[in-house]
C-alpha cells in the first residue's frame, strides 16, 4: 500500500512542482523552522515554568502564546506534508521519519491528557505556586518529547533508506 501511495505521490504534478522549483523546498524549510520555533518556543515556556522555572509568572501569562504554539504547529504539519509529498520515498522508509511520527504521537497524547486532568488546576495558579505533580510530570515529558521530535526530524536527512 505504501508503494503505491509513493508511487501516485511521485507521479503528482505538486511533487514535481515541489522538487523542481528552485524557492518551494527551502521556503518550506524555512516555515518549517520558524513553525517549530513557534511551537517549542510557546510550548517549552509553559513546560518550564510548570517545572518550576520563572515562578514569578502565573502559568496563565503564558495562555495567551498557547495560540501561537497551535499555529507553529500548523506550519510545521503544512510544510511536513509539503517534503512528504516531495519525495515521499525518502520518508516512508526513513526510521527517523517513522520515530519523528512516534515522538509527535506521543506528544500529542501528551497534550491531550494534559487538557483533559490537569490544565484547570495550572490556569489558576499564582505567582510563586509550583504546579502539581502530575502537571510537572506531563510538563516534563511534553518538553522532552518536543526535543525529541526536533532530533529526530533532524535526522532524516542522514537516514537515507
Amino acid at each position: 500500500m505504501l508503494d503505491s501511495l509513493q508511487l501516485w505521490l511521485e507521479g503528482s504534478a505538486l511533487s514535481h512542482f515541489i522538487n523542481w522549483s528552485s524557492w518551494v523546498w527551502p521556503i518550506g524549510e524555512c516555515l518549517h523552522f520558524l513553525g517549530f520555533t513557534l511551537l517549542l518556543g510557546t510550548v517549552g515556556l509553559l513546560d518550564l515554568r510548570l517545572l518550576g522555572m520563572a515562578k514569578e509568572l502565573p502559568p496563565g501569562t503564558f495562555e495567551r502564546l498557547v495560540r501561537w504554539g497551535i499555529a507553529g504547529f500548523a506550519v510545521c504539519l503544512l510544510s511536513g506534508v509539503m517534503f512528504f509529498v516531495g519525495i515521499p520515498g525518502g520518508y516512508i522508509d526513513n526510521p527517523a521519519f517513522r520515530l519523528k511520527l512516534i515522538f509527535l504521537a506521543l506528544a500529542g497524547v501528551n497534550v491531550l491528557v494534559f487538557s483533559r486532568t490537569v490544565a484547570r488546576g495550572v490556569e489558576g495558579l499564582r505567582p510563586a505556586e509550583t504546579a502539581p505533580l502530575a502537571a510537572r510530570w506531563m510538563a516534563g515529558i511534553s518538553l522532552l518529547l518536543w526535543v525529541a521530535v526536533l532530533c529526530a526530524g533532524r535526522m532524516i536527512a542522514f537516514f537515507k533508506p
